[in-house]
């Protein structure tokens, strides 16, 4: 839990020291604790940082589509999103779905993500994937013209990963 902390405290300091044109690359993000991702997302939002998804963004991960503004991030051909029911280990260390935690994330997606969930079987244990065409309908694609424009201002984008302690990707 410490180093958690620590971790939280760097996110922090660094996202004060960056300027507001940066830019952050999410790749290869397993996901973790809902309650870290709504405040490191929440803070990102406010720097006006922008994102790129370049990679796997799962689980806790995707709380981004409902935080990050969208003209605020786009995605590169290999993002790919994947949700699933919240859940919590159990006193024996097992998961155990969260109703109130699936229910946070729920409330988080915008309608179109929401709609996209519910075409593909709702949020349960299995972990259902977004990309190419379905992704690009709903985070613009970093190629487009305007994400291009945005992003020649020399600004190299600086990669963050989360370090979660119970990754929800990590079991089945």
């Amino acid at each position: 839990m410490h180093i958690r902390g620590l971790l939280l405290c760097l996110v922090l300091l660094m996202s004060s020291l960056t300027p507001a044109l940066a830019t952050m690359r999410i790749s290869e993000d397993r996901g973790g604790q809902i309650g870290h991702y709504l405040e490191s997302f929440a803070l990102l939002r406010s720097s006006g940082e922008r994102v790129i998804i370049d990679g796997n963004c799962l689980s806790a991960c995707t709380l981004l589509l409902g935080i990050i503004p969208r003209n605020q991030m786009c995605a590169t051909p290999r993002a790919r999103f994947g949700f699933h029911a919240a859940w919590m280990p159990d006193v024996d260390g097992r998961p155990v779905t969260s109703p109130m935690g699936t229910q946070a994330l729920w409330n988080t997606y915008p309608n179109s993500v929401r709609h996209w969930i519910k075409r593909h079987g709702g949020l349960s244990r299995r972990m259902i994937y977004m990309q190419g065409r379905a992704l690009a309908g709903i985070v613009p694609n970093c190629s487009s013209p305007q994400i291009r424009a945005r992003s020649e201002h020399g600004n190299t984008p600086r990669r963050l990963r989360y370090i979660p302690a119970n990754a929800a990707s990590d079991r089945q």
